[in-house]
């Protein structure tokens, strides 16, 4: 459904937005990576095992390797051998004897049972030289701590699918299968532009009409947080012929341009990526229904290259890019978890919203309650305030007023904690 605001400016929905982007964001080609470069990236093609694993039948335990029905209670066996772990060795041993061997050690042909070490009469091993002899002093079942070969996998089964994201346990699974290399999804590649001439670096002194960038220290970092490399960071004023360089400087999966978007006499994101309304430049621009970040751009490069176009104002930049730019990275990363979660909590003040507009307001949750992080209001300017944000209170298009006890959609930002 087209809405219009307040002006009579038609806007479009926020899926609509959102599913353009999203029908642009295949999956990047996967190539070979190093399994020591694949955490956090997205497997491409099932691993399987190359070998049983375990490859061999191996102890479980510290301890001595014999023959059970000699093992009795009580038996005296003489040591005849030593097998650590990494040995070759197979050493043989007939009635009444038995060899030392470590954990994960290979077990000797002649043995079908392991006795623990601490089921014997010396409770500890001796040192770097085996005992002459030890005594049983409890009996072990057969194949007592023995593994298998192939206890835990045949050859070829697989252990990791495609799909899966590259996680330590993962990695560790695909170098136990014996591989040390896996076909995935590479990370996308990011670059951040911010533009306007009134910017100037965080720790100068601003002069009159200036104010300190922070734009492209908030989308780096929340780039890389989504899964990115970010390979360049830039800024550049209002100036056409500065922001055409900075583009062709880039080599990347996806650009994110904050400010510039809008209809302003000087918005020059717009001007060099529309040619100035014409329709014939690679990003159309539309009005969204959502408070802030109503102005938006997104197009694709004649590269393949993804353009975001984001508002300026520092609110609008991290709502727009948790709408938009971050499930389009975990896309192109080929992730499933494009989203965040949601979770519906009740609200516990009560608060205005936009007509016609879906209100995406940072919130904090209080005592299992949500409200505003700022007295202000969802305005685009209060950039102060969203340090203290934790999470998006998202409220639908059609809501003219939150009211306390109300339940209400929450996207949740902050990590590691727990929603009382």
């Amino acid at each position: 459904m087209v809405r219009a605001d307040g002006a009579g400016a038609l806007m479009i929905p926020l899926d609509e937005h959102r599913d353009r982007i999203l029908a642009a964001a295949a999956p990047l080609t996967p190539r070979e990576h190093a399994l020591d470069d694949a955490r956090d990236l997205v497997l491409a093609s099932p691993v399987s095992t190359r070998w049983p694993v375990p490859l061999f039948d191996n102890s479980a335990m510290d301890g001595y390797a014999v023959r059970a029905a000699d093992a009795v209670e009580g038996a005296v066996l003489r040591i005849v051998g030593d097998v650590p772990a990494g040995s070759a060795e197979d050493p043989r041993f007939g009635d009444g004897e038995a060899v030392r061997i470590m954990t994960g050690a290979a077990v000797p042909t002649d043995a079908d049972a392991i006795v623990p070490v601490e089921h014997t009469d010396l409770g500890v091993f001796t040192g770097a030289v085996p005992p002459e002899r030890i005594t049983i002093t409890r009996a072990p079942a057969p194949a007592a701590h023995i593994r298998r070969r192939g206890d835990d996998a045949a050859a070829g089964t697989v252990v990791v699918d495609a799909g899966a994201l590259l996680g330590p346990w993962q990695l560790a699974s695909i170098a136990s299968a014996g591989h040390d290399s896996v076909i995935a999804h590479p990370a996308p590649r990011a670059a951040v532009i911010s533009t306007g001439s009134e910017l100037v670096t965080p720790g100068s002194e601003p002069q009159r009409g200036q104010i300190p960038e922070s734009n492209s220290r908030l989308l780096a970092a929340a780039l890389r947080d989504a899964g990115a490399v970010v390979v360049r960071v830039g800024s550049v004023p209002d100036d056409e012929a500065a922001l055409r360089a900075e583009l062709e400087a880039v080599d990347a999966d996806l650009v994110v341009l904050s400010g510039g978007a809008s209809v302003g006499a000087f918005d020059v994101v717009k001007a060099v990526l529309d040619v100035a309304g014409s329709g014939r430049g690679p990003v159309r621009f539309d009005a969204v229904a959502m408070q802030p970040g109503k102005p938006q751009g997104f197009g694709v490069a004649d590269d393949g290259t993804l353009l975001f176009c984001l508002p300026g104002n520092p609110v609008s930049v991290a709502v727009s890019f948790e709408m938009f730019v971050r499930p389009a990275v975990r896309a192109l990363a080929g992730r499933a978890d494009r989203y965040r979660p949601h979770v519906t909590l009740a609200a516990g003040t009560s608060w205005r919203c936009p007509p016609g507009r879906v209100q995406v307001l940072p919130v904090v949750i209080e005592d299992g309650v949500v409200v505003p992080a700022s007295a202000g209001g969802s305005g685009s300017h209060l950039v102060a305030s969203l340090a203290h944000a934790t999470d998006l209170a998202i409220v639908p298009a059609d809501t003219e007023r939150v009211e306390t006890g109300d339940l209400v959609d929450v996207m949740l930002v902050a990590t590691e904690r727990e929603i009382p």
